[in-house]
């Protein structure tokens, strides 16, 4: 059984969400001390995380950031802060996914559903590691390695090298992407995906990989 533990501030919302997770036979639990929020999440061991961001004391970013020392948990931010300045800063701290408030209950069971088969199924686990022109991605633990360097990479940015090396050669579209990473991109904001794609690129530009993702404009992008 997924275990999902929910960061939430408000009584009711947090009643009508642990009700329901435990309907679709998922064990949910609440922080009930946001002071020890990190205590609690090594406690509850959950599969993945529901994140508000306005939240007593520290904000969402701040505990997303902070579970990202410890973890690769998918974190899925709930929250009414609708912004793409939210929603960047949700991604950059090291969020999975995000959906505004109101939601509808059936659509954030879906997203946990996806977000949880993608984490958990997401490639064969017999396959060690794929490689194209020197470059080597580790299906174990998300690293990156060129030549001497080594990069870890988000469970998305992996995501988006993985799908482009399984297709290299081939324009692989920002919906195919989308469909890869969301599994359905009329829940996701277009620009999460650039913003994915951004911090990617700087991160292979650190290791010396300056031209590795080429864009095609208007079809999407691959690696030659």
């Amino acid at each position: 059984m997924f275990k999902i533990m929910l960061v939430e501030d408000d009584p009711k919302l947090r009643d009508i969400i642990l009700e329901n997770l435990n309907k679709w036979g998922f064990a949910g639990g609440a922080v009930e001390d946001f002071n020890e929020l990190i205590q609690e999440f090594l406690r509850f061991e959950p599969h993945l995380v529901l994140m508000d961001i306005n939240l007593p004391a520290f904000d969402g970013f701040y505990w997303c950031s902070k579970i990202r020392e410890l973890s690769k948990v998918p974190v899925l931010f709930i929250s009414s802060r609708d912004s793409n300045m939210d929603i960047i800063m949700a991604i950059n701290m090291g969020g999975d996914d995000f959906i505004i408030k109101p939601f509808s209950l059936e659509v954030l069971i879906a997203k946990i559903k996806a977000l949880l088969r993608r984490t958990y199924s997401y490639v064969d686990s017999e396959t060690l590691a794929v490689e194209h022109n020197g470059v080597v991605l580790n299906m174990k633990n998300n690293h990156l390695q060129y030549q001497e360097e080594v990069v870890e990479l988000t469970r998305n940015e992996f995501k988006i090298v993985y799908m482009l090396m399984k297709n290299q050669g081939r324009v692989v579209s920002r919906d195919q992407l989308m469909r890869g990473l969301w599994e359905d991109e009329n829940f996701v904001d277009d620009n999460t995906l650039t913003v994915n794609i951004n911090r990617l690129r700087r991160k292979l530009l650190e290791i010396g990989l300056k031209d590795f993702i080429h864009t095609r404009k208007g079809q999407g992008y691959i690696i030659p």
